[in-house]
């Protein structure tokens, strides 16, 4: 992350707030380089390296996905990603030529290989005192991407909530697999346990485990452990990312050696992307490792798009600066922008020997002599930037729990300008990480201000379709909604509800246009239908666009005759709250399954959605009961007498108690023997509708905005949360109501004295036994003349 921003960064959060490689193993390359230019997209050292006719691993970046297919066809196919716009491949120099000469090529380097790059840290950088304020961690996870991780070790025991491998097989580089089934990759548990199978016993492979155990090792009740590591109530996502090299040419004297390929490292970057976009709460990704050193950005650095991808979903990815010792230059990756470069200082403060550092680093963490977990459920002391850049990533699941509503620039700007200045030989000031002070530092944001993440956003401006003229094509309108609050990218099945009036609807085009510009058809025209009207919801896999961002409905009318009107439309996000894993219901036992929950502020919802599909031979044997992040149960369905079969239903339950944020668990109880069943899935739902319309609050009356909900079940709870936005030239002029779909009403705000200005509130309704399926609408009264103003949202959270 570029340092030049942090003034920047954290003087916008006030504002909104406020108004290693081990020592032993040092073996990562001197060489230093600078970013290839823009219209250089071959990495020169290629030619020289497939001169004599040898091909090379090389990593192909391209401008979008749908440049990949000409980009593969040069070579052999090593690895693909799902998501981005990446190839691994194997060439020669002709397939180099044609890589330069594709239009859609933006870089080619080598697929690389990189080496693996408490008890007094911890007070060091106040993470005792965060400790003591309760701030531990909890309800983040961070993934570890090293050696894997000794899954069962005392420290770690318990808080692993994923494994994954990416462990290449290459004959050309002597190299074999590490992950737990010998295959190139493998996903679950067993899949990235250094302390068994073929990395338990190499040197090195120890590496994985002392990260973890920096970043979020809890010694509670253990003899000989150090006290704790930066988190430790986070959970772990542990990753295997190095191959075992047989290879004096790659090992030198310490053949066989573990190094990691760069597309390993790029496949467990988009898998933890994955993971978080599937509800794992990841706030950072740790890369203790690293290769060629740069003294400048290297933006065309291969890693970059899968980091610049976590980046914009809220994940951190947390690089080592390195072991060279140098005071201009860091590794790769830890010099991609958006990566966090963190570099090592001593007890004493003092820039560590070994250490990069200079213009390209963004913190200081402690690094020298750092005791931890190694595999044999023991503890041993490393140094190394590696040591450092852990203690960063369990900070930030610290600050993450300390202000779950700041941004992750805010959180890492919080780091940067409340950490201890050090200041090297050559005069760059970089700062030490220092929690406590950053835990304490600025006030977090009050519910009030924040407006609730919505699931369904409406826009009920009515849009004129102007008819075609004859022989041709109407000009398009379009009809916009903002999404804000959604981290990732978009659904692979976003919902469009759209409601038209128009005398001939086979003249109308209908399509969704996305943040970045991709274009979804709806409807094509057509000349056979003939009917009135178009009032339908559209399916859209929209998952290779980010989610937040302007949304637009775009409608053209394809034939004169006949014009529209748009009169209301819909934007729906089905929820990524699910659990699509079958699990067997033990007989006469308890089967938990787990789904995390994250971005949702404050208490869970009421009536919370949980949905359920099993099969069982006797379903009155079992009970349902759901259990929050913060122990709350909920019975769903008690014991009964049921017969067997399917059991497909939604749960409404009051959980506004209970925190949103965190693991759910639904605990499926067999009562008795004999009989069987499965869980097929289940998932949480987090009701909440949104109604972008801006309307004019006309003086001396009333206007009205309104959403529809249905397909909710339960009822209404105590605390409906109502967030309102208006403005107005005297807000005292303004009585605001809710109305249920009762007909009921209930006041937000009374007229008073007050002056002009925005009004941005969230209110808490008592809706307690209210029907939740309806229309409810916000009123503003504006009972006063002389003044004018404007409703320019309104959100129902349940």
């Amino acid at each position: 992350m570029n340092r030049r921003i942090w003034a920047a960064v954290i003087t916008s959060v006030m504002a909104a707030t406020l108004s290693a490689i081990p020592a032993h193993a040092t073996d990562s390359t001197s060489t230093t380089s600078t970013a290839t230019t823009a219209d250089e997209p071959i990495d020169p050292p290629l030619y020289d390296q497939t001169a004599d006719g040898d091909t090379v691993r090389v990593n192909v970046v391209t401008e979008s996905r749908a440049d990949l297919s000409s980009a593969a066809s040069v070579g052999d196919t090593l690895q693909s990603f799902d998501t981005l716009p990446i190839v691994t491949l194997r060439v020669n120099k002709s397939g180099l030529d044609e890589l330069a000469a594709q239009d859609g090529v933006v870089s080619v380097t080598e697929d690389g290989l990189s080496a693996p790059s408490l008890d007094e840290s911890i007070p060091v950088i106040g993470a005792d005192t965060a400790h003591k304020a309760g701030k531990t961690g909890s309800g983040s996870d961070i993934a570890i991407i090293d050696t894997g991780v000794a899954t069962n070790h005392p420290f770690l025991k318990d808080r692993i909530v994923a494994e994954a491998c990416f462990s290449p097989i290459d004959a050309a580089y002597g190299a074999t697999s590490l992950c737990g089934n010998g295959a190139a990759t493998q996903e679950g548990t067993g899949a990235a346990n250094s302390a068994a199978g073929a990395c338990a016993t190499l040197d090195g492979c120890d590496h994985g485990t002392h990260v973890a155990g920096i970043a979020a090792g809890d010694g509670t009740g253990l003899t000989g452990a150090p006290a704790t590591g930066v988190a430790p109530d986070a959970g772990i996502v542990a990753m295997q990312v190095f191959s075992r090299l047989d290879s004096t040419k790659y090992c030198g004297a310490a053949n066989p050696c573990i190094r990691s390929f760069t597309s390993a490292q790029i496949a467990a970057l988009e898998k933890v992307w994955q993971l978080q976009q599937a509800g794992t709460p990841i706030i950072a990704a740790n890369l203790s490792l690293g290769s060629a050193s740069y003294t400048a950005a290297c933006a065309k650095d291969a890693r970059a798009a899968a980091i610049d991808k976590l980046y914009a979903a809220g994940v951190a990815t947390v690089v080592a600066a390195g072991n060279n010792g140098s005071a201009t230059a860091v590794t790769a990756p830890a010099c991609v922008p958006n990566a966090v470069s963190v570099g090592a200082t001593t007890d004493d403060d003092e820039v560590a020997s070994f250490s990069n550092h200079g213009p390209l680093l963004d913190v200081f963490a402690p690094g020298n002599g750092i005791v931890s977990s190694v595999p044999g459920g023991t503890y041993d002391s490393m140094s190394g930037t590696s040591m450092a850049a852990p203690h960063v990533a369990g900070a930030l699941a610290v600050l993450r729990q300390a202000y779950p509503t700041e941004g992750l620039a805010s959180l890492v700007s919080l780091l940067a300008t409340t950490g201890k200045p050090i200041t090297d030989e050559a005069g760059v000031t970089v700062p030490r990480i220092d929690v406590a002070k950053a835990v304490a530092a600025v006030e977090p944001k009050p519910e009030a201000d924040k407006k609730p993440r919505a699931f369904q956003a409406d826009n009920d401006k009515d849009i004129a379709i102007p008819d075609a003229p004859t022989g041709g094509t109407g000009a398009a309108v379009t009809s916009p909604i903002t999404v804000a609050e959604y981290p990732g990218n978009a659904p692979k099945n976003l919902k469009a509800y759209v409601n038209i009036t128009h005398a001939f609807r086979g003249d109308v085009k209908l399509e969704l246009v996305a943040p970045n510009g991709t274009t979804h058809l709806l409807k094509a025209a057509s000349t056979s239908d003939g009917a009135d009207d178009i009032v339908a919801t559209y399916t859209v896999d929209a998952s290779a666009s980010v989610a937040n961002g302007e949304w637009k409905l775009r409608m053209t009318d394809t034939d004169d005759g006949d014009a529209g009107t748009l009169t209301t439309w819909s934007l729906i996000f089905p929820t990524p709250f699910e659990n699509t894993t079958a699990q067997t219901i033990p007989d006469s036992g308890t089967l938990g399954s787990t789904i995390a929950v994250s971005g949702i502020d404050g208490n869970a919802a009421g009536p919370l959605q949980v949905y359920t599909n099993l099969t069982h031979t006797r379903i009155g044997d079992l009970k349902l009961a759901l259990t929050s992040p913060d122990g709350k149960s909920y019975t769903l369905k008690p014991y009964g007498s049921e017969a067997g079969g399917t059991l497909q239903t939604t749960y409404g339950v009051d959980a506004t108690d209970a925190v949103a944020n965190g693991t759910w668990t639904l605990k499926v109880t067999d009562s008795a023997t004999g009989s069987t069943g499965t869980l097929t899935g289940w998932s949480l739902g987090f009701p909440s509708y949104e109604n972008q319309t801006v309307k004019a609050i006309p003086d001396k009356n009333y206007t009205e905005i309104w959403t529809k909900t249905d397909g909710l079940s339960g009822v209404g709870s105590a605390k409906l949360k109502v967030y309102v936005d208006v403005e107005h030239e005297y807000l005292g002029d303004l009585k605001i109501d809710l109305i249920a779909p009762d007909g009921s009403l209930h006041l937000l705000k009374d007229n008073g004295e007050e002056p002009g200005g925005t009004l941005k509130k969230v209110y808490t309704v008592d809706a307690t036994d209210l029907p939740v399926n309806g229309w409810w609408k916000l009123r503003v009264d504006d009972v006063a003349t002389g003044d004018t103003g404007t409703v320019r949202n309104f959100v129902v959270r349940f």
